[in-house]
């Protein structure tokens, strides 16, 4: 069968590549034409565009990228229709995919959609078009299965989070070389360079107060290295690593992260974290008014409590990482009840197994009795 897959972002790249491999492995005919990323290629995809074409964060930035993303809409549909797949399948990235799901209804496309657009925190009124859309969806937040059903009458299948066989498989190889002498604290920036630019040279201003300490940048895929070079200038005990991400945080004691799913990824390596978010004052005075849920960190959403805490525009400031990074560090109990939540999160998120097979056996099942 053919398939045509879109992600936008680095995340989306990797759960891309993962459910690729799984309907390669159900359907040996499979052809996938995918949007996305280094990972969805390698792992068997005809790469059509790269997500570093697509990401576009904030109201703002999304304002001055309009034509932009206009010109690539228009493309992936001339292309989709080109290629006639069996089936498009849409990985998270919301602001794109659900243009393109609409389409396709009007075009008679199956569509999946593999990692629900988080609706429950904001623009709660999509979800009647995403009935009206998607034919299968795929969600993997324990809660969003009840969320639709309870409260839309939508039957959509939980399938697990794909991050935990991905940290689990990470974890299962053999240490990696370590970055230092000293102990560890990771920084994760973000992947996109306005992100970037707001956040790293705050968490870069709290290295010089621990000394016994290395930092270590997570540095994001196809950023170039000059970039970093000039934002660390000047700071002896920090250094970064590129396309080592989850090595970094397998010998790391701390760190600082970005929102997002990078907030997660941490959390399943067992680090202690900061959760770090500073938007334009425009996106973020936006974002304050639309956006409806407790806490920004998807560790904290899951569990529906304060697991690791959040530092977010005005109060992420030296000062305070300074008090936030020294307690993960020294303070023995509240490392102790890191632990006992992190291990909850886990088991949460494993009650679907293995979240890329179970996808992957749903979408291919489907699709055949379809046929």
């Amino acid at each position: 069968m053919n398939y045509y897959i879109i992600a936008g972002e680095a995340s989306g790249d990797l759960h891309g590549s993962n459910l690729i491999r799984e309907i390669k492995q159900l359907d040996e005919a499979a052809s996938i034409r995918c949007w996305g990323g280094d990972k969805m290629q390698a792992a068997g995809g005809e790469l059509v565009k790269h997500y570093r074409e697509l990401a576009f964060m904030g109201f703002t930035e999304v304002l001055m990228n309009l034509r932009t993303i206009f010109r690539n809409l228009k493309f992936c549909k001339e292309d989709i229709l080109a290629n006639k797949p069996d089936t498009l399948i849409l990985i998270d990235y919301p602001g794109f995919n659900l243009r393109i799901a609409k389409w396709a209804r009007a075009q008679g496309l199956k569509v999946i959609y593999y990692i629900s657009p988080q609706v429950w925190a904001w623009k709660e009124g999509r979800v009647k078009m995403m009935k009206e859309c998607i034919d299968k969806m795929l969600v993997i937040l324990p809660f969003e299965k009840d969320y639709f059903k309870t409260k839309w009458n939508w039957d959509v299948e939980y399938v697990g989070h794909p991050l935990v066989e991905v940290v689990d498989a990470k974890q299962a190889e053999p240490p990696p070389p370590s970055f230092a002498e000293k102990p560890v604290i990771a920084l994760l920036p973000g992947s996109r360079k306005q992100e970037i630019l707001k956040k790293l040279p705050i968490m870069l201003s709290v290295s010089p107060r621990f000394p016994d300490y290395q930092f270590v940048v997570a540095k994001a895929p196809g950023l170039e290295e000059s970039f970093y070079d000039e934002l660390m200038r000047g700071y002896d005990n920090v250094s970064y690593v590129s396309n080592r991400t989850y090595d970094l945080l397998r010998q790391s004691k701390a760190a600082l992260v970005t929102s997002g799913t990078a907030t997660l990824e941490t959390a399943l390596f067992a680090v202690p974290e900061v959760v770090c978010y500073k938007g334009s004052p425009i996106s973020y005075e936006i974002a304050k008014r639309v956006i409806k849920v407790k806490y920004i960190s998807l560790v904290n959403l899951i569990m529906d409590k304060l697991v690791v805490n959040e530092l977010i525009q005005h109060d992420l400031t030296v000062e305070n990482l300074h008090k936030e990074l020294n307690e993960l560090l020294n303070d023995e109990k509240r490392k102790a009840q890191l632990k006992k939540d992190y291990e909850d999160l886990r088991q949460l998120l494993s009650e679907g197994g293995n979240a890329s097979h179970k996808a992957a056996v749903s979408i291919v099942n489907w699709l055949r009795e379809k046929k």
